[in-house]
């Protein structure tokens, strides 16, 4: 049975990101009505934001299943870990991913008319990183069940997923290549 304490705080958790989307939402509607001709540099900095928070989210939850996946089932340690994935995955994880992409495709349409060649591979390698972040929420789900059944190993291939993505987005970003 969950700690009710345990589940109430990740909760909270999940309802300060919430209220931290809502404000970001709020702040950015205000800075659209004050200074409308610097709101594209706006939106470009709270792209770059939460893209730096969804790729630190993405590269640390797979190393806690590395440590997860040795720890005893049942063991305070797993309890611990649990807490710390399903925090992880729904306060910053899951709204620094939705805040990434509202803010690139707003930034794709009002930029570049969802036009280039680099922009169209970028869109789809975000679309594989969101395809790896679906398949660690499911992990968190399975571990949070104790029904985890990779070794630490496959959990130290599937972090470097991230990583190589990364790397190929970044380079098309800034490079441009077609």
């Amino acid at each position: 049975m969950d700690d009710p304490i345990v589940v109430n705080s990740g909760a909270n958790a999940v309802r300060r990101a919430a209220v931290a989307i809502a404000v970001f939402i709020a702040l950015t509607a205000l800075v659209f009505w004050i200074a409308p001709d610097n709101l594209y540099l706006w939106i470009k900095a709270a792209h770059v934001i939460a893209v730096i928070a969804w790729m630190a989210g993405m590269l640390y939850l797979p190393r806690l299943f590395v440590y997860h996946a040795d720890a005893e089932r049942g063991s305070v340690q797993s309890e611990t870990f649990k807490v710390m994935e399903r925090r992880l995955y729904r306060a910053i994880i899951n709204p620094a991913m939705i805040v990434t992409w509202a803010a690139g495709l707003w930034l794709a349409w009002k930029g570049f008319g969802f036009s280039g060649g680099w922009l169209h591979a970028k869109i789809g390698l975000v679309f594989l990183m969101s395809g790896v972040h679906g398949y660690l929420g499911g992990a968190v789900r399975r571990f949070a069940e104790d029904r985890n059944e990779k070794p630490a190993r496959h959990w130290r291939i599937v972090n470097e997923v991230p990583t190589l993505l990364m790397i190929a987005i970044v380079i098309l970003v800034v490079v441009k290549p077609f």
